[in-house]
């Protein structure tokens, strides 16, 4: 990522707003830092020379201390700007990439886990960025120029010690630069493979602890942490390595103007007050490239988040489809098959299948057949490599292919039930019912179907019990009850359930089988993933899924989609 990346601007509409104040801020700030150093030089040398007393220079004093009083304001108000800027910035791509990564779907360019590191600690790190690097960045814009151009009008050869010494800093900070970038991504890499596992990790928890196998996984998230120890170490000691070299170079710098200065003074070729605007204006003119150099490594593992985030911003979006989708009166797979991703594998294989209003589908098949691949193309997340699937409407018109409907109007007609339900904090009934919050006979009778009543008996607030992020407060039996009867009273036709029952009891699994044989008393289609005998055996059609080695066409098909 380059030091100001246009993409910023263009993905971050805050990043534009902050770096047009801060270019201002930085434009003040050079003009406040040139008249301190004039007015004390012309306040300094008539006093030590003897040609000025306190009354002469006292009124050059006060105008010191009105700029010096200037200057820590404009610092303050580029620091709070800073601050503000970097949390709307941050809140804006969190947003964007999480949109983004939706839209893609389940096949986007990184995993879900990643996404989730990248949003969250990834992201948080592009504070440094804007409150430290970005400042700095404009100032050497600024504030060097501007203080180049007063020393060269007082004094051509400081200027031109100056000018030739300044580009030093920045070539060292490009050599150092391009190994702390590599650094950072390794950090970064390490990073999310560490939250991956931890997430993989938290998620069967309750499956590894009935097993017993609790402490098994330890020693990888050990090493895990230890890798990352070890890089963002390494990326420590980069810093402060070429830290010291970045102020070696302007000390030495300074020191070259400092010495060229008193020897002209000495031999009188030169001013006392010249001698002293030049002598406060050089490090000045070092110090915002210094610290640019300085504040990289800090902003470096944002830099590298953003280059992430930047990646999944601009990944192509799939074709999405234009027309609504029709009213719902069944759904055709026609041989399809769909390439796996990192594998030699089509899973599901030369698929044909047809979901009717009414009767209850079932596929089964070995894992990694491509079972739930099949429920993605159903709701429309996926499109097949090879084959179609296709909409039968409601009055016996010409079947649509899925790909050509409007996602949204299309997902209005689905019920997606998936093996571990997603919940958002809120109460029981604005999981069942929505955000409304109103119970009324339908949910009440549904939660009898589904059993859930007896989960809202054990609870001590019933239908009013908080449950936090996922459904915390729930067990996964429980939730699964919650997102049955959710099904039962959403109207759609199509209802797409992913093992429903499993991890369950056999009482619990009764209850999901009554509600599965409710579903398609109701007139509605029913598509369940199947393991369980009991489930297969209340389905009215059996659909075998399997995969295949891919064949050249298939491979010829998705290389073209």
């Amino acid at each position: 990522m380059k030091p100001l990346d246009p993409r910023l601007l263009r993905h971050a509409r805050a990043a534009r707003r902050y770096i047009a104040l801060t270019t201002v801020l930085g434009l003040a700030s050079a003009g406040l830092v040139v008249a301190q150093a004039l007015l004390v030089a012309h306040a300094v040398a008539p006093v030590v020379d003897g040609d000025a007393g306190w009354a002469q220079v006292a009124p050059l004093v006060g105008w010191f201390a009105v700029v010096a009083l200037a200057r820590v304001l404009v610092t303050v108000v580029q620091e709070s700007l800073a601050h503000r800027a970097a949390a709307d910035v941050v809140a804006e791509l969190r947003a964007t990439v999480l949109a983004r990564s939706v839209a893609l779907g389940p096949r986007g360019p990184r995993e879900p886990s990643e996404v989730v590191t990248l949003v969250t600690r990834g992201l948080d790190d592009l504070e440094p960025y804007f409150v430290r690097y970005l400042p700095q960045l404009l100032l050497a814009a600024t504030l060097t120029p501007a203080t180049l151009v007063v020393v060269a009008g007082l004094d051509l050869g400081s200027a031109a010690i100056i000018a030739g010494t300044i580009p030093l800093i920045p070539v060292f900070m490009w050599l150092i630069g391009v190994l702390t970038q590599r650094f950072a991504a390794d950090r970064l890499v390490a990073m999310q493979r560490l939250g991956a596992q931890l997430l993989d990790l938290l998620a069967g928890l309750s499956t590894l602890k009935a097993l017993g196998r609790e402490h098994g996984p330890g020693t990888r998230v050990r090493a895990l942490g230890r890798a990352y120890t070890r890089t963002t170490m390494s990326t420590l000691k980069v810093a402060f390595l070429s830290g010291a070299v970045l102020e070696f170079l302007a000390s030495i710098a300074v020191a070259l103007v400092a010495v060229t200065v008193g020897m002209r003074l000495v031999y009188g070729d030169l001013d006392l007050t010249t001698a002293l605007a030049v002598l406060m204006l050089a490090p000045e003119a070092y110090r915002p490239v210094r610290e640019v150099g300085a504040q990289f490594h800090a902003s470096a593992d944002g830099l590298a988040a953003a280059e992430q985030a930047f990646a999944v911003l601009e990944q192509p979006l799939p074709p999405a489809g234009t027309r609504p989708a029709p009213a719902f009166g069944g759904l055709v797979l026609d041989d399809v098959g769909v390439l796996a991703p990192g594998r030699d594998v089509v899973a599901p294989a030369g698929l044909s299948a047809h979901v009717a209003p009414g009767r209850v589908t079932a596929l089964v098949g070995p894992s990694g057949g491509g079972k739930t691949t099949t429920a993605m193309l159903v709701l429309g997340l996926l499109r097949p490599d090879s084959g179609r699937v296709l909409v039968v409407p409601g009055g016996g018109r010409e079947p649509v292919d899925l790909a050509g409907l409007d996602p949204e109007s299309w997902h209005a007609q689905v019920t997606w039930v998936p093996q571990r339900p997603v919940l958002v904090p809120g109460t029981v009934a604005d999981a069942v019912v929505g955000e409304s919050g109103e119970v009324d006979g339908r949910a009440e009778a549904a939660a009898r179907a589904s059993g859930l009543d007896e989960v809202l008996a054990a609870l001590p607030q019933g239908w009013a019990t908080p449950l936090g992020q996922g459904g915390t407060g729930l067990s996964l039996g429980q939730r699964q009850r919650v997102a049955l009867t959710r099904a039962l009273l959403d109207p759609a036709p199509l209802v797409v359930l992913d093992e429903p029952s499993a991890h369950l009891d056999a009482a619990s699994e009764q209850r999901v089988l009554d509600v599965v044989a409710a579903l398609r008393e109701q007139g509605r289609a029913v598509l369940v993933i199947a393991h369980r005998p009991r489930l297969v055996a209340i389905a009215d059609d059996v659909v075998e899924v399997h995969s295949s080695v891919r064949e050249p066409a298939v491979a010829a098909a998705g290389g073209a989609a």
